[in-house]
């Protein structure tokens, strides 16, 4: 005969799971946060391509919600949906480095486009415009907002494991040694860099990453279409990227 089943209530299973390490409460406490990880692998899975099963992102972000779980303490006074959902983002987005599903050819325009930003920069002083890196690249604006397009699945990455993410490393569990500081340093470095970006890639990251809008969303908010915001997006994130590389810190 099957042993009755363990009842719980959130404030119950977070007590046995502190105080005895009840494997059934962890169990009780993964079930109950599971729309979290339907709720990340849903934004994430909007701007990717079709032939990326969204089963195969929650799949990975249920790992990053275990973490979570593991590792979370009450007494930092951050709420545990705060904490958990960074870290189900970076294990899904490991997931997705993982499967190496972003062909070669939107890779190489990405390289492309980044390398095109950085010239631009370094000879401008300041952030180029959609026609002055299109120049750059021999290509025309219209073709050029096609490849960052094709980029916007592909623009994950580092960035987006400590994108304005301000919770604690770690909620009170050792990690590896220095990774806490990294993470802290490239926060730092992304808040900075961003201040240098041009109002509307300002506004678009701000609202994805710390406001928790949809691509859709952000497209009503500003008036624009949202496969305009995602190429905006694209562009921003390959900016960061460039400035950090040469900061040495991506």
């Amino acid at each position: 005969m099957n042993a009755r089943p363990h009842r719980f209530t959130l404030a119950s299973a977070w007590d046995a799971w502190h105080e005895t390490k009840d494997p059934n409460a962890r169990e009780w406490l993964v079930v109950h946060y599971a729309s979290l990880v339907k709720f990340v692998a849903g934004r994430l899975a909007a701007g990717l391509p079709k032939s990326v099963d969204t089963g195969d992102l929650v799949s990975a972000g249920v790992f990053g919600l275990m973490t979570a779980i593991d590792r979370f303490d009450p007494n930092h006074g951050v709420k545990f949906d705060s904490f958990a959902v960074p870290r189900i983002r970076g294990a899904i987005l490991d997931g997705l480095r993982a499967l190496d599903w972003v062909p070669r050819s939107v890779r190489a325009k990405a390289r492309s486009v980044q390398d095109a930003i950085a010239s631009l920069e370094h000879s401008l002083g300041r952030s180029p415009s959609d026609e002055e890196i299109a120049a750059q690249l021999k290509i025309d604006v219209e073709e050029l907002h096609g490849w960052l397009s094709d980029v916007a699945a592909g623009a994950v990455g580092p960035l987006d494991h400590v994108a304005l993410d301000d919770t604690p490393s770690s909620g009170g569990v050792e990690t590896q040694p220095g990774r806490a500081l990294e993470e802290e340093e490239l926060r730092d470095a992304m808040r900075r860099e961003m201040t240098r970006l041009p109002e509307r890639e300002q506004a678009v990251l701000v609202l994805y990453y710390e406001d928790g809008l949809t691509l859709s969303e952000i497209g009503e908010a500003l008036g624009v279409t949202e496969s305009r915001v995602s190429q905006i997006h694209s562009k921003a994130v390959l900016q960061l990227r460039s400035r950090l590389q040469l900061s040495g810190l991506a």
